[in-house]
């Protein structure tokens, strides 16, 4: 038996995709023939969203996704911070390395979460909030890298000296996680990433996409 569902609550949150997935928003009319039902529903649709911050519309009417949808994302952090920390224990302890989970917001990689190693002498220390720009560190390159759809190597990406001097890093992007860019890795005291650290990432971004899906 098919459960009972809300049609105007799956036609506002189609909209919320649809424009979720565009940069330049999109008009009444684009929307109203995207969902195929007439303007007026759309109209009443984007006034409640709007009503609650979700929608915005610009000075030549084009629906955009309004600030309030952050403010709910912001609520989503805590959440995939918990999924992905038994893999990233397991990580940090196997490589005696400071281990992260990243993901995107707005223009720059923020740290989430961040897991150090119980039985090293010492460690590079990594904050959770630390930002950073897309394209600098292993974490924003790895996102970058599956964003542009080059997953050979699964996206994996290496740094040295990007982000803190003698340090060395090494991430791999979150795949197949509908709705979240993000990725998982280490940093270390190393010139170079030994290849058992780079395998070891990818296998631990997987674990944390497969707890995510």
């Amino acid at each position: 038996m098919t459960a009972e569902t809300s049609q105007t609550l799956d036609r506002g949150l189609r909209v919320l995709k649809l424009l979720a997935d565009t940069d330049h928003g999109l008009t009444v009319t684009e929307l109203s023939n995207k969902l195929g039902v007439n303007r007026t529903v759309v109209y009443r649709l984007l006034a409640t969203l709007e009503q609650h911050a979700l929608v915005r519309r610009d000075i030549g009417g084009r629906a955009r996704v309004g600030l309030g949808v952050l403010r709910l994302g912001r609520q989503v952090h805590p959440l995939v911070r918990e999924a992905a920390l038994p893999a990233l224990r397991s990580l940090a302890e196997d490589l005696g390395a400071t281990a992260h989970l990243t993901l995107v917001d707005g223009t720059e990689a923020l740290a989430v979460a961040v897991v150090e190693p119980t039985w090293t002498d010492y460690h590079v220390a990594y904050r959770a909030g630390f930002r950073h720009p897309l394209d600098r560190g292993a974490a924003g390159r790895a996102i970058l890298a599956a964003r542009q759809g080059c997953t050979e190597g699964d996206g994996l990406a290496l740094t040295h000296g990007e982000l803190e001097a003698g340090a060395s890093g090494a991430a791999a992007p979150l795949l197949g996680v509908s709705g979240i860019e993000g990725s998982v890795g280490v940093v270390l005291l190393a010139d170079v990433v030994p290849e058992r650290v780079g395998a070891r990432v990818v296998e631990a971004a997987k674990e944390v996409a497969e707890a995510l899906r």
